[in-house]
This record gives C-alpha cells, structure tokens and sequence, in this order.
C-alpha cells in the first residue's frame, strides 16, 4: 500500500471540494424545487468553506494545489447537464448527489487510510472533518430519493 504524505491528503480535500462546488453550481440551475436549492447552496457553503481551509493550511506550508483542468470540468458538466435532461425529478437529482457524495466519501477513505503516521495532524483533522460532511451529506440526500 501507498504511503499518502501531508501534501497529497490536502490536494485530495481541495479536488473533492472543487468538484463538489461545481456539480452544485452545474446542478442548481436544473433544480426547481426550492427546499432542495436550500440545501444545494447550504453544501456549497460548506464546501466553500472546508475547501478555504485547505487552501489556508496549503499557503501556510508553500503547497500549490491545483483546480481541476477545463476538460475534467466539461466532463463533469457534461454529465450532469445529460443526467438532468433525462430526469429532472427532485429525487433524480438526490440520486446523482448521493452519487457524488459517495465517490468523495469512497476517495477521502481511501485517502486517510494510507495517510503516512508522520501526516500533519491539522491536515488530517481537515480531511476526517471533510469525510463527516460528506457523510451527512449522503443521509441528507438518501432521504429525499
């Protein structure tokens, strides 16, 4: 098993948070129903400010992290846009969040699993807090499926 360092769990929560704010972003305009635009922007929030903090510890350690590429973004857009057109239905929309949320919950896991013992601990405190959110997340949007 891989040995992650510090640097690599911090880029993990900053991608995850970057393609979380986007599918918001790209799944809001397709969402008519107004308790779950609520709870869309409620996680972008949170995403916007976990992901804050990655980019704080990161400046604060001289580590660069990068966005996601323009056709990693098309593609996730891309699929989201398609999905949406076949269904727009307020639990179609849960389903594909609840997708969402389970890809990031599966990659922090993994991350933190082969996280190095000598890993920063307020990285480490930033991911495990990361993986709760996205946790929650998926509860929320399993109930409303």
């Amino acid at each position: 098993m891989e040995i992650k360092k510090s640097e690599e769990i911090l880029a993990e929560v900053h991608r995850n948070c970057e393609y979380a704010k986007q599918s918001i972003a790209d799944i809001l305009p397709e969402t008519e129903d107004g308790e779950m635009r609520e709870e869309l922007l409620r996680q972008h929030e949170e995403y916007e400010r976990i992901g804050g903090r990655a980019a704080l510890l990161a400046h604060e350690r001289n580590i660069e992290l990068k966005n996601p590429g323009p056709l990693k973004k098309a593609m996730v857009w891309g699929g989201i846009k398609m999905n949406a057109m076949k269904d727009g239905s307020p639990a179609h929309i849960a389903e594909m969040m609840v997708q969402g949320t389970v890809m990031g919950v599966t990659a922090l896991r993994t991350s933190l699993g082969e996280m190095s013992d000598l890993a920063d601990e307020d990285v480490k405190d930033l991911a495990e807090e990361l993986l709760r959110t996205e946790e929650d997340f998926e509860k929320v949007w399993k109930e409303m499926i």
